[in-house]
């Protein structure tokens, strides 16, 4: 089912989700429609505050992109991008690299809307997966920024707030 998605000046998307104890059914549920949501909306990641639902919950999907990254480590092995998307996971923790890359970002929450955006250029993410599994996803690129950038709902903070003083200036 393809859900609402929360615009900026809504509240909930200044939340700081609280942890996630317990995978449910409802959960798997929740992530389905997210992830059509998503597809919907023509975007590659979404965070359950953009649809009112204050869980750490967050669904990526990359495949479509021309270079999603240019390596995926998942808990210190090569791994095939193919059989981690969509990528369903709740609770992350992340630690980024030194380096730092800019690129161009956008969000659902705000349609229309893109600016340069400076984060970690290489992610290590320890993830839980809707099947149970607690994982540890080390990747560059855009699957790297995704990661970021839906954690960063998840904790409350939108991309506008990593834009330059300039950048916001001009949106």
């Amino acid at each position: 089912m393809i859900r609402e998605i929360v615009l900026y000046g809504d509240p909930v998307l200044r939340v700081k989700c609280p942890p996630i104890t317990e995978i449910t059914d409802h959960l798997h549920a929740l992530a389905a429609d997210m992830l059509e949501t998503m597809e919907a909306a023509e975007g590659i990641g979404l965070a359950a505050p953009q649809i009112g639902q204050t869980l750490r919950l967050a669904v990526i999907d990359v495949t479509g992109a021309e270079q999603p990254c240019s390596f995926l480590r998942v808990d210190g092995q090569p791994a095939n991008l193919a059989d981690f998307m969509p990528l369903k996971f709740t609770n992350p923790e992340l630690n980024m690299g030194k380096d730092k890359a800019i690129m161009n970002e956008g969000c659902l929450s705000f349609p229309d809307i893109r600016t340069e955006i400076r984060r970690g250029d290489l992610v290590k993410a320890k993830l839980t997966l809707l099947d149970g599994r607690t994982i540890l996803l080390e990747t560059d690129g855009l699957l790297s920024r995704a990661i970021q950038h839906e954690t960063d709902h998840l904790n409350g903070i939108l991309f506008i707030d990593r834009a330059t003083p300039a950048a916001k200036l001009s949106l």
